[in-house]
């Protein structure tokens, strides 16, 4: 398996395609459509970092931090996501493209790192734990989809414990 920085017109369609069947067939994720190769193009240009995951030149899965909210004291926190190809769940790709996502994210200089997770959802619960984050809390009734109300456990990574502040500003993109 390689892991590499995306590129958004190529690798774009390839993540939409990943993405699609967690928006259209579960809850994992909120929205209701699946973006298009041109969508998803755009948030990788607008991500911190979005890395592929490849196994003999397909992509295989993605993980990405973008920022995680627009006021300027947030800055130092992004928001990040994993999704593999089904048919490659269980064999250590989300495990591989976080460990390179938060190694990049740290040396931009960030220091918190969230993610969102509907429940139930043991193998993304299981996966956060066991790369160092801990829950921090859960949104109850918090999206209604299929039908039904479901609750967000939220993650929280610490990428510089014990650091004493100010921060330095963060390391510009590209």
């Amino acid at each position: 398996m390689d892991i590499r920085d995306a590129v958004s017109e190529r690798d774009g369609p390839a993540c939409a395609a990943i993405y699609a069947p967690y928006v259209s067939d579960s809850v994992a994720s909120f929205e209701v459509r699946p973006p298009s190769g041109q969508e998803m193009a755009a948030r990788i240009s607008a991500a911190h970092v979005w890395l592929i995951a490849e196994r003999d030149g397909e992509a295989i899965g993605y993980a990405y931090g973008s920022p995680h909210r627009e006021r300027a004291a947030y800055r130092w926190a992004a928001d990040v996501a994993v999704y593999i190809d089904a048919r490659h769940h269980r064999a250590g790709v989300g495990r591989a493209l976080y460990a390179q996502l938060l190694e990049r994210l740290r040396a931009l200089g960030l220091w918190t790192l969230c993610a969102g997770i509907t429940q139930p959802n043991a193998a993304s619960d299981g996966l956060h734990e066991a790369v160092g984050f801990v829950s921090v809390g859960t949104y109850e009734r918090i999206g209604w989809k299929a039908g039904a109300w479901h609750d967000v456990r939220w993650w929280q990574l610490d990428l510089r414990p014990g650091e004493p502040g100010p921060p330095a500003e963060l390391e510009p993109r590209g």
